[in-house]
């Protein structure tokens, strides 16, 4: 059961709880009499655990549809999509140097390409819709002579759109295309049987769907193995392909993983659609909140909204009880919003104050109420601190308004500034922007208080980082909050 003194965990997209039975499962194989040999030794210890190992990978196969001599573990989708992605376009370098695959792809898909590229192969980024789907046809006017693999996800990780790799695969075929999907967001989630499908390398991971971290598989499909090329070499086990002691214990909790994630696919998608029918219904009412992926099949459990006149990461801060995602990434050094939305044509301000939410196995109709009421609470008070919520007036005397950024930037702050005898006496704030930038014009209209006109501004930016502990790269912002107070300053001179 999850913690219910935690925040309310609506983020199974980025990882899952593991399920009491794959803990119960992993803890089986780490004791002694089960976990104890190499599966790589010949001795009674090493076959054991060899023969736990192969059970899992056929109860893996048994999820996706395909031959158990045809799943290679790896140590999570990540290195699966490397090894793919390298391994196949190395191996094929002679024949051809160019690549396939879309602008909204996981950075676990587009990275390895771009190495690719840095290593003299060409690459081609389809675009999608509005809705989220690559139109097939699309990527077929794509494709070259040279062409010698594409890659597609088959589930966005951000918006849950899901591609139509029968159809993507399809054309590969036919042109003896080698055909990559990242499925990590699909298994477990889809229905597959991926013999059936124009597939020849699949990765995914078993953290997705309540396993642990740390291990994966990339599925290649019979007779495309001589046509990838490792990317370690050691002991030579998974074949060649994946050198390294198979960590019995990870793979053992992958394939009872697999097992309830197989018995699950009955009922389970049923009802998180429910569920984020709910949470999509009672959002509604808010206004100005826009479905990510609408118009397109998604898998249930994933709903991606953009709120008009909020900052997301200001959002998300405010959301201490509940545990989601934010399109923004103004958290780290990059103030660059999610690509994947840019790319869906939403614009900066819309990217960045997206929510995702992901719903799980532990997901209750309780949590949606509870998430629903939370959001309303903190879109409501931002955007009421936001001056789109005032008109901007006029400055007279008495009062002095000063302003900066504006609609659409990442920063948009109108200081009040009320005057008797040429000191601020009272001070009033309006801003939209990240919680630092919150935080620093509520920490000023304090300072600016029972200072003279003419020496509004207490400090400079660098001076408010410093006592503040905001960090270098949001100093950009804090220049905003200057250029306002300065306007002010401005106003008062010309009066």
């Amino acid at each position: 059961m999850m913690d219910t003194a935690a925040p309310i965990y609506l983020d199974y997209a980025a990882t899952t709880p593991l399920d009491p039975a794959v803990i119960a499962a992993m803890t089986d194989s780490l004791a002694a009499e089960g976990g104890r040999g190499n599966p790589a030794s010949l001795h009674g210890w090493g076959r054991r655990a060899a023969a736990r190992i192969e059970t899992a990978r056929a109860e893996v196969a048994a999820l996706i549809g395909s031959a158990a001599e045809e799943v290679v573990f790896t140590s999570g989708a990540t290195e699966s999509d490397n090894l793919a992605l390298l391994g196949a376009a190395r191996a094929a370098a002679d024949r051809g140097r160019h690549l396939v695959s879309t602008r909204i792809e996981h950075k676990a898909g587009l990275d390895p390409c771009k190495r690719l590229q840095k290593e003299g192969f060409a690459l081609t980024l389809v675009a999608p819709d509005r809705s989220g789907r690559i139109d097939p046809q699309a990527l077929a006017a794509a494709l070259r002579p040279e062409t010698i693999l594409v890659s597609v996800m088959w589930v966005n990780n951000e918006t849950g759109v899901i591609q139509d790799v029968a159809a993507i695969g399809a054309l590969c075929r036919e042109r003896g295309i080698l055909f990559h999907t990242d499925a990590a967001q699909a298994v477990g989630k889809v229905p597959m049987a991926v013999r059936e499908l124009p597939i020849d390398l699949m990765s995914f991971t078993a953290h997705k769907f309540y396993g642990p971290k740390g291990i994966g598989a990339l599925y290649v499909r019979a007779g495309v193995r001589a046509r990838l090329q490792p990317l370690l070499y050691g002991g030579g086990q998974e074949r060649g392909l994946r050198p390294g002691t198979l960590p019995t214990h990870q793979i053992v909790g992958f394939g009872t993983a697999c097992t309830l994630a197989r018995a699950a696919l009955g009922h389970e998608p049923r009802r998180l659609a429910a569920l984020s029918e709910q949470l999509w219904v009672q959002l509604g009412p808010l206004g100005g909140v826009h479905l990510n992926g609408a118009g397109a099949p998604r898998v249930p459990g994933i709903l991606n909204v953009s709120i008009e006149g909020v900052e997301g990461e200001s959002l998300v801060t405010g959301l201490s009880d509940l545990a989601v995602s934010t399109g923004s990434a103004c958290n780290s050094a990059s103030a660059e919003p999610s690509y994947v939305l840019r790319a869906l044509g939403r614009d900066t301000e819309l990217a960045q104050s997206s929510l995702r939410f992901s719903l799980g196995r532990f997901s209750q109709p309780a949590d949606i109420e509870a998430a629903v009421a939370a959001v309303r609470r903190e879109v409501t008070r931002l955007r009421a601190l936001s001056p789109a919520a005032e008109p901007q007036g006029t400055a007279s005397e008495a009062q002095l308004v000063g302003e900066s950024g504006g609609p659409g930037r990442e920063v948009w702050v109108r200081f009040r500034l009320q005057v008797e005898a040429e000191r601020v006496v009272r001070v009033t704030y309006r801003v939209y922007g990240c919680p630092h930038t919150i935080a620093a014009a509520a920490w000023l209209a304090e300072r600016v208080r029972g200072r003279a006109v003419a020496d509004v501004v207490p400090g400079t930016p660098q001076q408010w980082a410093t006592a503040l502990g905001i960090p270098a790269e949001k100093l950009g912002r804090l220049l905003t909050l200057e250029d306002a107070l300065r306007e002010c300053q401005r106003r008062a001179a010309a009066v």
